[in-house]
């Protein structure tokens, strides 16, 4: 037997026949928890809204679906200037 199939062997015997340590799982246990808590950043522009007036201005939308999209950041925007005021 070789020296590498030997390595191989006694790698294969640790990954299967030890038993993980109690902090190891511990661990591994609090990275599969999902966090509790959502971090919100509120923005004065839409992104969105941003780059598809870009993409308008280099060429013509076929389908107009962020039409709806566009008005309702409009107004949204119009009532938050209102707001502000």
């Amino acid at each position: 037997m070789s020296e590498k199939d030997d390595l191989e062997r006694k790698l294969s015997e640790l990954l299967e026949d030890g038993e993980m340590e109690e902090a190891d799982r511990t661990a591994k246990e609090i990275r599969q928890i999902s966090p509790k808590y959502e971090i919100r950043i509120q923005t004065t522009l839409d992104p969105i809204v941003e780059e598809t007036l870009r993409y308008r201005k280099i060429g013509h939308e076929l389908d107009d679906r962020y039409d709806k999209y566009l008005e309702r950041a409009k107004k949204d925007q119009g009532s938050a200037d209102r707001d502000n005021s």
